[in-house]
């Protein structure tokens, strides 16, 4: 069960977590719990409160989660309070390498698991559906994510264990998430934006979490080659400026707009 306080460290690339965490977030306000969102990407593990209740949000990707968002978790400082602990993450379909990898990285640094979620959202790469579909999608979700608060509350949620199964799709993300970083991969697939559309406001700048995007007064911003492709600057530029190579006809995706980002 929580505690009266959680701090709720989460990513959300284009607003699928951003709207399952604003969604527990009301559930556990209705239940007396207060509760601190707090952008992983302006966070730091070392700041963590060990006698609040910790959540973790973020959107799977390849089969897990982007390298910065391991790197916090990873990142994690040892308790010996055994200090309360929860996730939720937000998939297309499955994942396999994040839930029992994640469970045994807190339980080794002394937490204790009270819960863990997968929620099914609409795909943000290689998008391909149509507005009403994803929007029913984001429903779905969100009724899970009110279910999956107060089972956090009730003390009926669970956590489970690394498994032979978890494991080996941990191990072939790992290879997954180099290849994505590798110089090959960000030569092939490098996004970049489009001179004429772009007006230069800078809103992707202050977007990108790993600061891959600079931009000199009165230029076009420029892209540097350590994308992690969470997709927020392509899906959230206002002019749609920014190419998207993967999705069909360059179609973009996003729950929320950028202003939820910027607050």
């Amino acid at each position: 069960m929580v505690e009266d306080v959680i701090d709720f460290y989460y990513f959300s690339g284009t607003g699928n977590t951003l709207l399952v965490v604003q969604k527990m977030r009301d559930v556990f306000t209705e239940e007396g719990i207060q509760v601190n969102l707090n952008p992983m990407e302006g966070s730091k593990p070392d700041d963590i409160n060990l006698n609040h209740t910790i959540g973790l949000g973020f959107p799977i990707a390849e089969l897990s989660t982007y390298n910065f968002v391991w790197n916090f978790i990873r990142g994690l400082p040892e308790t010996d309070q055994n200090t309360e602990i929860f996730m939720v993450d937000t998939l297309a379909g499955i994942s396999g390498g994040i839930v029992g990898p994640v469970h045994e990285i807190v339980t080794k640094k002394g937490y204790h698991p009270i819960g863990a979620r997968e929620i099914v959202m609409p795909l943000n790469i290689f998008y391909i559906e149509d507005e009403e579909t994803s929007k029913e999608k984001v429903q779905r979700g969100l009724l899970q994510a009110e279910q999956y608060a107060r089972e956090l509350c009730s003390d009926q949620s669970k956590w489970d264990k690394a498994s032979i199964t978890s494991h080996a799709a941990y191990y072939t993300s790992l290879v997954g998430l180099k290849i994505t970083e590798s110089s090959v991969n960000q030569k092939l697939l490098h996004l970049k934006t489009d001179e004429v559309e772009c007006k230069s406001c800078g809103i992707c700048v202050k977007l990108c979490p790993v600061h891959n995007i600079t931009l000199d007064e009165g230029k076009t911003p420029e892209h540097g080659f350590n994308c992690e492709y969470c997709l927020r600057c392509t899906s959230l530029c206002p002019r749609g400026a920014i190419n998207c190579p993967f999705n069909y006809q360059g179609k973009t995706y996003h729950a929320v707009k950028a202003k939820e980002f910027l607050k």
